[in-house]
């Protein structure tokens, strides 16, 4: 137990450490903010196993080293996007888009709500009367723009 103590009051060993125990984090919760927090972590290990530094030396070079990662790999993730099998999953008005869905109050001037599932929300579109049947065209301003459907 005293090795490993020792070892940990080595400071390059010690931010080493703290960059395997945030990547295996990253591993058990996969995200992708902790990996390059991990990678900061290692690189200030790395540089303060090789120069003696005072503390606030290494928590700036691990600042600085996290920030450099997340931005690599912001820039990374922006040029290469990962596929997913359901990109509508978090924008649930887009989802709506080609549902149809039942007039709850009639749309009169343009302007009237309509029943989606268990809700109401506001509609735009000519005019109709409750009852009639619709559907989702597009959305604005938490509005949803509807056509009749031809029958």
């Amino acid at each position: 137990m005293t090795e490993i103590q020792n070892l940990l009051n080595e400071p390059g060993i010690a931010w080493l450490a703290l960059a395997a125990v945030l990547a295996i984090v990253e591993l058990l919760m996969p995200g992708i903010f902790l990996v390059f927090i991990a990678a900061g972590a290692a690189v200030t290990g790395l540089i303060a196993l090789v120069l003696p530094l005072p503390i606030f030396a290494e928590i700036a070079i691990f600042a600085v080293a996290s920030s450099i990662a997340v931005a690599i790999g912001r820039r990374w993730y922006s040029r290469h996007p990962i596929e997913s099998s359901d990109p509508l999953l978090n924008d649930r008005i887009a989802r709506l888009i080609g549902q149809t869905v039942t007039v709850s109050h009639a749309i009169v001037s343009g302007e009237g709500r309509v029943r989606v599932g268990d809700g109401e929300w506001p509609a735009r579109g000519v005019d109709m009367p409750t009852g009639a049947r619709v559907r989702v065209t597009g959305a604005k301003d938490g509005s949803l723009d509807v056509e009749p459907i031809a029958n």
